[in-house]
């Protein structure tokens, strides 16, 4: 909205100009995002909390400890997380950016999703939410329509190609195969935060530290002297995506203030489907598919190692793990719950700094 303003009025108010800067942008997301959270967090949490009066129902097979410590924690946390996005974009995004609209559209659809998943677990007072088979499909047939529409806005000489980190020339075109991968990054993003989202604080620091990554390679594939530099694809118009980035940077960082240990409100699906979906639409968008799975490295661990007990149990009847994903494995092998949590955020920083150093090494 501050955008649109300024680009009428900077004739008249020259400090209107300052709208126009990305950067600035960028931090004023960061700080919107982060103070709506602060300021109406506790009331949301509160309304919240009256449809679901025993909280988030927790899984019987879980470890011992959460059945005792975290029951009665109310989930959709995510409808803050998302809600504190909106207003953001609303007052500092281009809204006329097709980029910014498609990331909303991910944010909001994929969110729209993990609602139902969480209000039909909670009216049923079970940790069975959607049957598996509905979920994905409705994910699939949305992560479908999202890829088809940031491929039809992207140049054709790129909108189907896949570039290799550490590799300055090794790019594939996909062709109409793009289209599947596209889909199932943006499904596996959504579903890969879900399943890491399992402890206090896990998955949304995380979230964040990725979100911070696709913020700078958003700002240097939209500008053309850094893009050149870097000798990475210049995509105009995705420069704005840093600002969505930011954006989520803010929400994560005000949702953790109430989902720091012991935490006051779960993100439940509504939150992680959301934030894993739309970061895989920020790397599509900014075609920067491989380096979403090294900067999200945590979140593929994670995915595998559930992958990895099923696949055992179901040839063998042995599991690998004592309990997956892989973070229960670790509490199941005595970890207290905060050591996880932070050496995951150790893990998710070291991933992050490797993958910016792929803009440079080619």
């Amino acid at each position: 909205m501050f955008k649109i303003i300024a680009q009428y009025f900077v004739e008249q108010y020259s400090f209107l100009n300052l709208f126009n800067f990305i950067t600035f942008r960028v931090g004023a997301s960061i700080l919107t995002a982060l103070f709506f959270s602060l300021i109406f967090g506790q009331y949301i949490i509160n309304k919240i909390s009256k449809i679901q009066p025993i909280g988030q129902p927790i899984r019987n097979d879980g470890p011992e400890n959460h059945i005792i410590q975290k029951a009665g924690t109310p989930t959709m946390g995510g409808l803050l997380i998302i809600l504190s996005v909106i207003i953001s974009l609303v007052l500092w995004a281009d809204l006329k950016n097709t980029f910014i609209w498609i990331g909303f559209l991910t944010l909001l659809v994929f969110g729209f999703i993990g609602f139902i998943d969480d209000y039909n677990k909670i009216k049923s007072n079970s940790s069975n939410g959607l049957k598996a088979r509905t979920r994905i499909i409705l994910q699939i047939f949305f992560a479908l329509i999202i890829s088809i529409i940031v491929i039809n806005n992207l140049n054709d000489q790129i909108d189907t190609t896949i570039s290799f980190p550490f590799f300055k020339n090794v790019i594939i075109n996909f062709g109409y195969f793009y289209l599947i991968i596209s889909l199932f990054i943006i499904v596996g993003s959504a579903n890969a935060v879900n399943l890491t989202d399992g402890l206090d604080g896990l998955a949304i620091v995380p979230v964040m530290i990725v979100a911070m990554t696709f913020a700078f390679i958003a700002y240097v594939s939209g500008n053309i002297v850094f893009s050149d530099y870097l000798l990475i694809n210049y995509i105009p118009g995705t420069g704005e995506l840093s600002v969505l980035c930011g954006a989520l940077i803010g929400a994560a960082l005000g949702f953790l203030w109430f989902n720091a240990p012991p935490a006051k409100v779960f993100m439940g699906d509504t939150g992680s489907l959301a934030l894993g979906a739309t970061i895989g639409s920020i790397a599509i968008m900014v075609k920067h598919e491989i380096v979403l799975a090294i900067a999200g490295g945590l979140f593929v661990l994670e995915t595998f190692s559930v992958i990895i007990q099923v696949i055992s149990f179901k040839l063998t009847g042995k599991r690998v793990f004592m309990m997956a994903p892989l973070h229960h494995h670790f509490e199941k092998k005595g970890w207290a719950e905060s050591t996880i949590v932070i050496r995951f955020w150790i893990i998710t920083i070291v991933l992050a700094l490797l993958s910016l150093a792929t803009l440079k090494i080619r």
